[in-house]
């Protein structure tokens, strides 16, 4: 049975809703999670937890037992076949968490998902919400016919999110969609098992990253993306735009989707008692690794705010929020977006495109601005700690 009243309803329960309502949690704040799904799924889909994301994890308890279970990625190589390009040098940032991280994202929600449990908070599955008003100072949701009065309530539910339409929260942006294959795969390979690689080819990028038990998270641009990839479309892949003298060789496809997104952004993030966090707010090329990223760090800074908030803090902080995070998912849409567009200059262009790649390796400021870049760090300072 859903209660009657909560400080906070979180719509949502991926990475994203699950990081705010342990945030609020930890600062004793009453928190209600919702999710329309009856499991939470068991599949890979986001996979890198980068520097900063895991400093900011680490503020609500959940970066070591992530660490514990992940790979460690030292590195970051841009490549075209068998040429190294660029080697983006993670193991030189300057945090407590030198590294990417890889692991799937099912393990990220189920360690989440057990912080909350330790504090008496657990996801009420299936619940859809159908409604939203306005009431008082708060609003009241309808779920599944019951009403829940809530004081805030938080759009975590990913790119089609019933509050961002509920609350009439415009999602604008480009028409034009992108396609992507993404697999999990064994494969036998020479490319390192402690970094993970983006090959620019004029197909398009394909990220090979490794993962735990060694798996090899595959991700690549593709006009029509198969609904399950099977081992020979994976294969081909890897030779048209992975390595050439000593190709890989898939094994097992051990799961495969797609998905196709497009470049978006919410209006605001902030519609009086209504926020948005996540994909909910902003949509982008998963190039970079960044969209799972950004929607934690969405969520920990909303989560601060709205426990400052309800402890007598002025609502400004709420549209401090907004200031701050829609910058930062602008920035992070550019960037995904930059990275996919070296992957598609035509092949006239692609020796200038090289060199100045190169060139960018070998002098490290810029070496260690595209690492902070890559790794969220660049981010640190307009967040408050």
């Amino acid at each position: 049975m859903l209660p009657t009243n909560t400080d906070v309803l979180v719509v949502g329960a991926g990475p994203t809703g699950l990081a705010t309502a342990l945030t609020l949690a930890r600062r004793g704040v009453e928190v209600t999670v919702l999710d329309r799904l009856a499991a939470p799924p068991t599949t890979s889909r986001a996979a890198v937890v980068h520097a900063y994301t895991l400093e900011v994890l680490d503020r609500i308890g959940a970066a070591a037992p992530l660490i514990a279970q992940a790979v460690r990625t030292p590195r970051f190589t841009v490549r075209d076949r068998d040429r190294v390009l660029l080697s983006v040098p993670f193991h030189e940032l300057p945090s407590r968490f030198p590294y990417a991280l890889l692991i799937s994202q099912a393990v990220t929600e189920t360690v989440l998902t057990e912080k909350l449990a330790e504090l008496g908070v657990q996801v009420r599955r299936p619940c859809q919400l159908t409604g939203l008003s306005r009431v008082g100072d708060g609003m009241l949701a309808q779920v599944d016919g019951q009403a829940v009065r809530a004081r805030f309530v938080v759009g975590a539910d990913g790119l089609h999110s019933t509050v961002r339409e509920l609350a009439g929260i415009g999602f604008t942006g480009s028409s034009d969609e992108e396609s992507f294959v993404l697999a999990d795969v064994r494969v036998h390979s020479v490319l390192p098992r402690d970094e993970a690689a983006l090959f620019l080819a004029r197909p398009g990028p394909l990220v090979w990253a490794p993962l735990p038990a060694g798996v090899v998270r595959l991700v690549a641009a593709v006009r029509n993306a198969p609904a399950e990839p099977d081992a020979a479309y994976l294969q081909a892949l890897l030779d048209e735009r992975g390595p050439v003298r000593r190709p890989d060789r898939v094994t097992d496809v051990v799961w495969g989707s797609r998905f196709r997104v497009h470049h978006r952004i919410a209006d605001t993030f902030r519609a009086g008692p209504v926020l948005l966090a996540g994909d909910a707010g902003h949509v982008h090329s998963p190039a970079g690794g960044q969209g799972m990223n950004l929607g934690i760090c969405d969520a920990v800074a909303l989560g601060s705010a709205v426990a400052d908030v309800l402890d007598g803090g002025p609502e400004t902080l709420l549209d401090d929020y907004d200031a701050r995070q829609r910058p930062m998912a602008e920035d992070v849409m550019s960037f995904a977006a930059g990275l996919t567009r070296l992957a598609a200059v035509s092949p006239a262009g692609r020796p200038a495109r090289d060199v100045l790649l190169r060139l960018l390796g070998a002098v490290p400021p810029a070496r260690r601005r595209i690492a902070l870049r890559l790794s969220g760090l660049s981010h640190r300072e307009r967040t408050p700690s």
